[in-house]
């Protein structure tokens, strides 16, 4: 372009440094002055005014504005290119991705795939940050921010009616912006700049692109984010401010036709209205295909960032609704979105929908960074998300193999924290390291086989066909207590606090205090042995081979309710305090008030003995003799799935436990398998005796949230008593 003297001396910019340009032009800053300089060096310097256009936030509106005071000399070879510019530390001379480059909205061009088009597996969406932010995230996220403080956090140039607004921060208190007068003057105003902190310790509002300042409003307004869109005079210079973010499109190969830039001079002769018609028209004579196009390159151009516009709080109650899979990729989109995606109370309202709760190792660790605080919440939602994992695609690791009861049978089997307690017909109990697989403890002292145990903390209750109780320290090997007053074997127990209650073949119950070692009540009722209890502080539930199930008041030693309904022995119980749950050899399972003692459901389809069950809320999960596996719900009585199929269970099922996510069952036929709870799908064996079905069995399971423990063996010798420790933790570093 010629130079033209003025009254005024003109920048040329192939020569001015930062400062100079920033300091002589309007709606530049000190982002785009960089960039200027930056662009010179790349292509040794500046032919025309026009080459600004391939600057990142220089548009043709910038470069209308400044035109009278720019200018463009050749440049010497010999020139420093960089000259003004020296005083740039090397840090602010790296390339980085400025939050600037987002003016006109975060996410003007959200891509479908980038909040969608992952694998279906929560694993592969990046389940630490740390292990996939790419070089140019964590510049992004921490290299520039104090340089970027400085820097626009309002709109782009734009027209709107007769005025014309331009924002830009001079420092951290104040925002410089030009009004358009009616004479077409411009005037400059500067204003306070209001700032808000976020949780995490972020200026947050200062960090959102998509913040816009309207006319007569100090933040913006929902009535007024329509008309703060970034307007430029012409379509096409909006595809250019846009440039950096999205490759324009081509057309293919094509030789314009002679006629196109006549036919396009007269298209802009028109008035508005009449271009609105010959568009109209134009739209009609399209073919879908062409409409097709037009509608990916507008759309794009349109598409606003509204959480950036909405106050902190109403965009963590949108963020709210979203599942943690797609909040893990919302995270991805812009730095403001990460900022209020990393929100701790956020993520402990999904921990809590999970029942996760955060462990006592991330209230000392914060994760801090420079810039940066990460969610503990999150953190131990994302650790849990990986253990579901492991349980149900990982590796089995080889398991830990603990052996310590020679060929007799585990009769009960209790895990709490890293202590596994093992209790067998040889007479004994033996306390395990979790960890190490170490025997810590053999409990010697009874004189006839172990059938029943409990176990709190470093407690352990057993019971025997020695027809006594013991109460011994897991710690040190020390029987505390030894108690007396059944006359025949101890077949069940519950343990509640200092509490336990004790049901014998003598047909009695026992309530004894642990720490004393004395008898308190003795319920006596039932005309046949005890098979189960449950003890909830307040009231007793027992089942007997009499048929019958009881609901006692220890306190008085009365028996409240007598619940009959069964036809056979029962032989399993559960109680939440509310509902009883009563399995029995009559093949039914029945729900009853513990209230009125009515029968609320009787849940039929098992064949055989209900062996085990387990309550959660309302559902049940029972399993049977007939080598099956129902879950139900209590409230309806409905079963809701039937866990079988060409990989059930092949025998009588012995254990179960389940989860809110999965359900772990063990059977006579060698095999532990995992099952999907919502689905009752077959998701994989955990173990598989190479036994199975000649013999091997497994007796008792018991699971943790990272381990599973195992008592398996034989009663023909084939395969070796033992217990096998699996463990599907995590190691988040």
């Amino acid at each position: 372009m010629a130079e033209q003297e003025g009254p005024e001396p003109r920048v040329d910019i192939n020569r001015a440094g930062v400062k100079e340009l920033e300091a002589a032009l309007s709606g530049i800053g000190r982002r785009r002055a960089r960039a200027i300089v930056r662009k010179r060096e790349e292509l040794k310097g500046f032919d025309s005014l026009e080459d600004l256009l391939h600057v990142k936030g220089i548009t043709t509106r910038i470069l209308e504005l400044n035109s009278e005071r720019l200018t463009c000399r050749k440049r010497q070879c010999s020139e420093d290119p960089s000259r003004g510019s020296s005083s740039l530390s090397t840090s602010h001379q790296r390339a980085s991705v400025s939050l600037g480059d987002n003016l006109n909205g975060i996410i003007s061009q959200l891509q479908p795939s980038g909040m969608g088009a992952e694998d279906e597996e929560e694993s592969e969406i990046q389940a630490v940050w740390g292990e996939e932010e790419d070089s140019e995230e964590s510049e992004q996220y921490g290299v520039r921010e104090e340089e970027e403080e400085e820097e626009s956090c309002g709109s782009e140039e734009g027209e709107d009616g007769s005025d014309v607004y331009f924002y830009y921060t001079t420092d951290e208190r104040w925002i410089d912006y030009l009004e358009r007068t009616e004479e077409g003057n411009l005037i400059r105003h500067i204003r306070p700049k209001m700032k808000r902190k976020s949780e995490n310790g972020v200026d947050v509002r200062a960090l959102s692109p998509g913040k816009k300042l309207c006319k007569g409003s100090e933040y913006g307004s929902f009535r007024t984010l329509g008309s703060c869109i970034n307007t430029a005079t012409t379509f096409g210079d909006l595809r250019n401010a846009n440039l950096h973010r999205q490759q324009r499109r081509r057309i293919p190969s094509v030789t314009p036709p002679a006629e196109l830039q006549d036919w396009l001079r007269t298209f802009q002769r028109w008035s508005g209205p009449e271009k609105l018609l010959a568009l109209d028209e134009l739209i009609d004579r399209c073919e879908p295909s062409q409409i097709k196009y037009m509608m990916q390159v507008i759309e794009p151009q349109f598409q606003r960032d509204f959480i950036s516009l909405l106050p902190k709080e109403l965009a963590l109650y949108v963020l709210s609704f979203l599942e943690p899979r797609d909040l893990l990729r919302a995270a991805q989109t812009c730095r403001y979105w990460r900022v209020l995606a990393e929100d701790n109370l956020l993520w402990r309202e999904k921990c809590r929908d999970e029942g996760i709760e955060e462990p006592l190792s991330l209230r000392r660790k914060r994760m801090l960074t420079p810039t940066f605080m990460y969610s503990p919440w999150k953190f131990a939602f994302m650790r849990q998300h990986k253990i579901d994992m492991n349980w149900r695609h990982g590796d089995i690791r080889p398991p830990k193999v603990l052996k310590g009861h020679d060929d007799h049978v585990i009769t009960c089997l209790q895990f709490c924290g890293n202590r596994i307690v093992s209790g067998s017909d040889d007479n004994t109990l033996k306390v395990w390291s979790a960890i190490t697989g170490e025997c810590v403890q053999t409990l010697v002292g009874h004189t006839g086989g172990v059938w029943s145990s409990q176990m709190r903390e470093n407690i352990v209750v057993s019971g025997s066909t020695d027809r006594t109780l013991k109460v011994w320290n897991a710690d040190t090997g020390e029987c505390i207590h030894t108690l007396y007053g059944h006359t025949s074997t101890v077949r069940c127990m519950h343990l509640h606090g200092n509490r336990v209650v004790s049901g014998s073949r003598d047909a009695t119950l026992r309530l004894w205090d642990i720490e004393t070692g004395q008898c308190l009540h003795v319920l006596m009722g039932h005309v046949a042995a005890v098979r189960c209890v449950q003890y909830d502080g307040k009231k007793v539930v027992s089942g007997a081979y009499d048929y019958t199930v009881k609901v006692w008041d220890p306190e008085t030693e009365s028996c409240i309710h007598t619940l009959q309904g069964h036809t056979n022995r029962v032989y399993s119980l559960q109680f939440d305090g509310m509902h009883i749950v009563s399995g029995s050899l009559d093949t039914s399972i029945r729900v009853w008030d513990v209230e009125s003692g009515n029968c609320l459901h009787t849940l039929m389809g098992h064949q055989s003995l209900t062996s085990g069950m387990e309550l959660r809320h309302s559902t049940l999960v029972s399993g049977n003799a007939d080598s099956t596996v129902k879950i139900w719900d209590i409230k309806t009585g409905q079963c809701l799935q039937t866990l079988q199929g060409p990989q059930k269970h092949q025998s009588a099922v012995t254990c179960l436990q389940f989860s809110s996510k999965f359900v772990v069952t063990s059977s006579d036929d060698g095999t532990v398998k995992l099952w999907d709870l919502k689905t009752g799908d077959f998701i994989r064996n955990l173990v598989a005796l190479e036994s199975g079905g000649s013999g091997g069995v497994v007796w008792r399971i018991r699971a943790s949230n990272t381990k599973l423990v195992c008592a398996v063996g034989s009663r023909n010798g084939t395969e070796e008593t033992k217990l096998l420790v699996l463990d599907f933790d995590v190691d988040m570093k």
